[in-house]
């Protein structure tokens, strides 16, 4: 396993993704967990989602550059938090990969996706048919793609339940590029945030990134 990509979003802001090519065993030993973390790792069933619960744990440790154990806690709308050290954190996978954004100054939201020709018969469930007039013939896959992305990291990064992907983030017409930006608005009663995320197609697979 090791940090397949890695980079610096400004002066105190980064995110990288590790490819998860170790077994469970091996990523465990690399890592201190309490008695409930130990009793929840072995409550899960083998396969991916073991794997992606230790890869991002293994790669947050080694973005903090730090041997101690690292008190990371979810909080009651599911987004994970770091007890003991003064960092905003945000995880995510998707098959072969584990990606993590750490901030020492802001909110973050991270989404990996394996692009996968199947998000076309989905879209209506997470775009607005507005958004979905944008979407260029020629790119509709990694667009699609996009959109999804950008959508899950600004759920992340504001952190709180409830909130509609169709209905309540906004997104604005863009050309897909390998590396580029995208304008989000989250619109609910009377919160009205806007975002600028940022994506990265790597390899096979789509990385949306944001800071609050």
């Amino acid at each position: 396993m090791a940090i397949a990509y890695r980079q610096q979003v400004d002066d105190d802001t980064e995110f990288a993704i590790w490819k998860i090519e170790e077994q469970a065993d091996e990523l465990y030993s690399k890592l201190q967990l309490n008695d409930a973390e130990k009793a929840y790792v072995d409550a899960l069933s083998s396969g991916k989602r073991h794997l992606h619960w230790l890869g991002t744990r293994v790669l947050l440790r080694e973005m903090l550059h730090t041997d101690q154990y690292i008190d990371c806690r979810v909080d009651s709308h599911g987004k994970p938090y770091l007890f003991n050290l003064p960092y905003q954190i945000s995880l995510s996978h998707s098959f072969d990969y584990a990606a993590v954004m750490v901030s020492k100054s802001r909110p973050v939201g991270i989404d990996i996706e394996q692009i996968k020709q199947k998000v076309e018969r989905i879209a209506h469930k997470f775009m607005r048919p507005e958004e979905l007039e944008f979407i260029s013939d020629q790119t509709k896959i990694e667009q699609l793609y996009v959109c999804w992305c950008a959508k899950e990291a600004v759920y992340k990064c504001y952190g709180q339940k409830e909130v509609s992907f169709s209905d309540h983030i906004l997104l604005k017409p863009f050309q897909f590029e390998h590396h580029g930006t995208i304008e989000a608005t989250l619109v609910k009663d009377d919160i009205h945030i806007p975002y600028e995320v940022s994506y990265l197609k790597y390899d096979d697979y789509m990385i949306g990134y944001v800071k609050g």
